[in-house]
């Protein structure tokens, strides 16, 4: 299951380095803590709108752009799940015996 919360965090990660400014930079200028920005990041805590729209003035991106690329990553986890599933379902399922003493015994004379 993809959490929409994981996929933003990694979003706004990836627009703080990019721009090469640090978690106690962005916590400051958005009014955040240090640790809930992390939190935030890390997909660990859900942001809501007032927090995020903070964030996103910090970091000078349009909580549009933010929320455009979340729904891109998360076309792409969508897309690959499905194609994961219909992996397993088209694949015949082969059944092996397992090896037993006597085959191990057997192959080494």
């Amino acid at each position: 299951m993809v959490l929409v919360r994981g996929l933003l965090g990694d979003v706004l990660r990836r627009r703080r380095l990019r721009q090469g400014r640090t978690l106690r930079e962005v916590s400051a200028d958005a009014r955040v803590s240090l640790g809930y920005l992390s939190e935030v990041e890390r997909g660990q805590k859900e942001a809501s709108s007032e927090l995020l729209a903070s964030i996103c003035m910090a970091l000078e991106v349009p909580l549009s752009d933010v929320f455009a690329e979340v729904s891109q990553d998360l076309a792409r986890e969508e897309a690959l799940v499905a194609a994961q599933a219909q992996a397993l379902t088209s694949q015949p399922l082969v059944l092996t015996r397992p090896a037993v003493d006597s085959d191990v015994v057997a192959s080494a004379a």
